[in-house]
């Protein structure tokens, strides 16, 4: 075929119409802009030809688009003008001045070799243009040169944190989404663009993450018709418009011959082709962004043997970006270089904790780093054997290669500890206790209470007091906040617990199970507590775990879980208790200690383990000089989440009126604690999340939400009422497949008739199911709330008239409940 270069006296405009018959005529977009660009690079060619050599050399460099053969018919053609000296102001015009004759929109730069030599960071688009840089005319070795000093490691780490900020930049232009009414097939997300900064990490950390077969045919796909499309828009709007605007939209249907009735059928064939093309390219650069470690400022790519840094130099100044590696190849299932872990084994006593974890930024990042997830027991004994895992967390230092000699443990205490972390890898094999983990709201501080559960070891006595002493000072510099703090010395102190009860005691005995539901308290920290003993259990040997005796430790679980859930509330705080004068004892000056003890007299034991010490105190402050026709309520964010704490004297319907109104807010109900003293003083928390973010950006939103609650308390308006309001709003939710069931248990408490509820979590459910239980005359003393996934799962410990539910009270409630959640699904 004749090449547009050779038609004699073809010019920009005819040579712009021949791509568009191409195209029509059948020829790829690719190939047809390809010899597009072979046109003006004749054109560039011949215009060097008749300019004469200034002093010295000049290269003639195609950039960006045109670098890579992608010409459109109105793109700007982005040329740099490389100089071997001062810029030579003929030549440029008889280059320059006969391209903007013929109508081409020209991008040049202009540039002296020695100007290259230094870097030019605050000039990333340049710099994300020389990546693709092509020699079109003009001296090769200044090009050769030009290139050499481009490719070098400081520069690929700039390039790449370049692009990452400005993939994040456009990616805001466009709210963060590929589906617009009328995309930019250039710009927005899943665009040209797009294809080209995938193009560019794989080529700068590793061209084999672009080698998939599969992956490597859908960019070629999402590229041909995306270069086809902006090639024809161009035409269409004849300049460098890249919009599928509605108008066009059915011409470029009609003209790439879409399948359709009519005009409406062939543009919907047209857009359903481009999403599926934009949705693969998102989907790959995503891969790539989060494999190819390319996140911004951290220095790192990929070879055959695994994560490198680019920049030796800049790594050894920058001990906070390693562990950036070990993330990066966890989230690529790769390893961390020879490269990396040489530089970190070599470097790595320079430095102390804190340098590693200079800001709440990197401290958040070792935290998420120990979420458990298969490789991270790889990854950890790579940070441990090259010295990093004691340097992030020194206690760890003090058990390297720890021989402790008894007849049970199989592996040096360092291993022995990593070991429990593989063994979390393999809960799948479990699928019961797997389950648990989902049900964790922290993993990560189950994986650090293991990473620490040993480290007293390293001395005389006893080893798991002595842990939890040592651990403080690595909590301390992770700065946790109280509750997680709390969470991971609990564990930390009592790791040999469980299998204690477990394996040597009686379980079959209720005191028993009393006895280690207090001391637990919480099914969050029967879990971690559960799955800690499994993974140190099956890490003292590979015979150790018996099925006996896994089998004892599900049973305690269950037989524990199933006590918190329905009996916790027969054990009531009293003044006597230990607890209970402890928390009189350390109260702050302004609360008096009769104040203090009145409060927490005849609330449930739980309750001191579900909030914090501080949290306490604050509700004391709450409940302070309550009225009978007073609510005191009070919201706050919490690790999240949002909060409520409501006291008041109790009053009927208080429960489902606050369930009530927070739902008509759209608030999503995560936890709920109702309890209620002697003195008829009730304490209702709730936890929930706050999905439509009206709280965080409305000002004056948490008293509107708490005005409200006091409104509906008081009965000045109702919770139904502001229920029916939402719904009106709100599309329907489609059929859930969750079979409603509804367990009325006598049996499981001394004091109160447990109700067990699972329904299909929806809008106004915990509203509903209350008010159908306040309906009947029954008192809600306590109830625990949770959701999985659409899946609501409540438990509610009710009296009436003071006592437990009589038979036929319990027939009622059990047909009552079952005929309300049948008609709702």
């Amino acid at each position: 075929m004749t090449t547009l270069s050779a038609v004699p006296g073809l010019g920009n405009d005819e040579a712009r119409r021949r791509v568009g018959r191409e195209i029509l005529e059948g020829r790829t977009g690719v190939a047809a802009l390809d010899r597009y660009t072979e046109y003006v690079d004749a054109e560039l060619r011949r215009l060097h030809g008749g300019a004469g050599a200034p002093p010295g050399g000049v290269a003639l460099i195609a950039l960006g688009g045109y670098g890579r053969r992608h010409l459109c018919p109105y793109s700007d053609i982005d040329v740099l003008v490389l100089f071997d000296g001062e810029p030579d102001e003929p030549y440029l015009r008889r280059v320059l001045h006969p391209l903007w004759d013929a109508g081409f929109v020209v991008g040049h730069q202009i540039r002296e070799a020695g100007d290259l030599v230094q870097l030019e960071a605050d000039n990333p688009e340049f710099l994300l243009a020389l990546c693709d840089a092509r020699l079109v005319a003009g001296d090769a070795a200044l090009f050769a040169r030009m290139r050499e000093s481009f490719a070098v490691p400081s520069t690929y780490a700039c390039v790449l944190e370049s692009l990452q900020a400005l993939i994040d930049a456009r990616y805001a232009q466009f709210g963060g989404t590929l589906y617009q009414l009328e995309p930019d097939v250039k710009d927005a997300p899943g665009g040209l663009r797009d294809i080209a900064a995938a193009r560019t990490i794989a080529a700068i950390t590793d061209p084999a993450l672009l080698q998939r077969g599969e992956e490597a045919v859908r960019l070629a796909e999402a590229e041909e018709l995306l270069l086809t499309m902006r090639a024809l828009l161009h035409l269409e709007r004849r300049r460098n418009d890249n919009v599928l605007a509605h108008e066009l939209q059915e011409r470029l249907a009609e003209r790439l011959n879409y399948p359709g009735k009519g005009p409406r059928q062939r543009v919907e064939a047209l857009m359903a082709d481009y999403f599926s093309r934009a949705r693969a390219v998102a989907r790959i650069l995503d891969r790539l962004r989060r494999t190819a470690p390319a996140a911004v400022g951290l220095n790192l790519g990929r070879t055959r043997d695994g994560v490198r840094f680019i920049d030796r130099d800049r790594a050894i100044a920058e001990p906070e970006t390693w562990l950036a590696a070990f993330q990066a190849a966890l989230d690529g299932d790769a390893a961390v270089s020879d490269q990396a872990l040489d530089l970190i084994r070599q470097h790595a006593p320079r430095f102390r904790g804190a340098d590693f974890l200079p800001s709440a930024g990197h401290r958040a990042a070792l935290l998420r780093f120990l979420e458990p997830r298969p490789g991270l027991y790889a990854r950890l004994s790579e940070m441990h054997d090259c010295g990093l895992l004691g340097r992030l967390i020194p206690p760890f230092r003090a058990i390297a290669s720890r021989v402790v000699r008894d007849f049970y443990h199989k592996y040096t205490v360092d291993e022995h500890t990593l070991q429990t972390v593989r063994n979390l890898e393999r809960l799948s094999q479990r699928p019961r206790f797997a389950s648990l983990l989902g049900e964790v709201d922290a993993p990560e501080l189950l994986v650090l209470a293991l990473l620490l559960h040993d480290v007293g070891k390293s001395g005389d006595g006893d080893h798991a007091q002595r842990s939890a002493a040592m651990a403080e000072e690595v909590l301390d510099m992770l700065q946790l906040v109280e509750p997680a703090r709390e969470a991971v010395l609990f564990l930390i102190q009592h790791h040999l617990r469980m299998s204690q009860v477990a394996f040597r005691r009686d379980t079959e005995d209720p005191e028993v199970v009393r006895e280690f539901a207090a001391l637990v308290g919480t099914e969050q920290r029967l879990r971690l507590l559960c799955l800690m003993t499994l993974a140190d259990v099956e890490a003292v040997s590979p015979d150790t775990l018996t099925k006996w005796k896994e089998e004892l430790l599900w049973r305690l679980y269950v037989d524990t879980y199933n006590h918190l859930t329905t009996q916790y509330g027969d054990e009531l705080i009293e003044r006597s208790q230990s607890a209970a004068r402890e928390y009189v004892a350390k109260r702050p000056p302004d609360l008096d200690a009769a104040e203090v003890a009145a409060f927490l007299e005849g609330l449930p034991r739980r309750y001191l383990q579900v909030v914090d010490r501080r949290t306490v105190y604050h509700h004391v402050r709450l409940a302070r000089d309550i009225r009978p026709d007073e609510v005191h309520l009070r919201i706050e964010p919490v690790e999240g989440a949002w909060e409520l704490t409501v006291v008041t004297l109790d009053k009927p319907m208080l429960f489902a009126n606050i369930c009530g109104v927070l739902s008509s807010f759209g608030m999503d109900i995560l936890r709920g604690h109702a309890m209620t003293n002697p003195n008829g003083l009730v304490l209702d928390i709730f936890q929930f999340v706050d999905a439509e973010r009206f709280l965080a950006l409305n000002r004056g939103a948490a008293d509107a939400v708490m005005h409200a609650i006091e409104e509906v308390v008081a009965g000045r308006s109702t919770a139904a009422d502001r229920l029916r309001g939402r719904e009106a709003g709100l599309r329907r939710r489609p059929v859930s497949r969750i079979t409603p069931i509804v367990r009325v248990d006598g049996e499981a408490s001394r004091k109160y008739t447990v109700v067990d509820i699972i329904a299909p979590d929806e809008l106004g459910l915990l509203y509903r199911i209350s008010r159908a239980i306040s309906e009947l005359g029954c008192q809600i003393d306590l109830v625990l709330i949770g959701t999985e996934g659409d899946k609501a799962i409540d438990v509610f410990h009710l009296t009436k008239s003071g006592a437990k539910l009589s038979a036929d009270d319990q027939q009622a409630l059990t047909a009552h409940l079952q005929q309300l959640l049948e008609a709702q699904a």
